[in-house]
């Protein structure tokens, strides 16, 4: 019997979407793999995946209808973005 699993990739301008189908114990990593996508898009940082927006390592296995998100780096700091949001907003 084989997992049905989904993997996503989202840029600004499109989102990359790719079913799969995997034997029981496949890993993130795996599916990744499978995917293609590692081929098609920017070098990804290790470690930078998700299963339904929970991070994971590379190694976490999956289940059956698992979505695995593979994530951007951020290009800015969230609380530096924040800080300037409220700097701006007091004058």
């Amino acid at each position: 019997m084989s997992m049905h699993i989904e993997v996503v990739y989202a840029l600004p301008d499109k989102q990359e979407r790719v079913l799969l189908n995997l034997p029981p114990g496949s890993t993130v990593l795996d599916a990744v793999q499978a995917s293609g996508l590692l081929q098609r898009l920017p070098p990804l940082e290790p470690g930078c995946f998700g299963v339904w927006g929970r991070a994971v390592t590379p190694k976490t296995r999956l289940r059956d209808q698992d979505r695995v998100e593979i994530y951007r780096r951020l290009i800015a700091d969230p609380k530096e973005v924040r800080r300037e949001r409220a700097a701006k907003a007091r004058e």
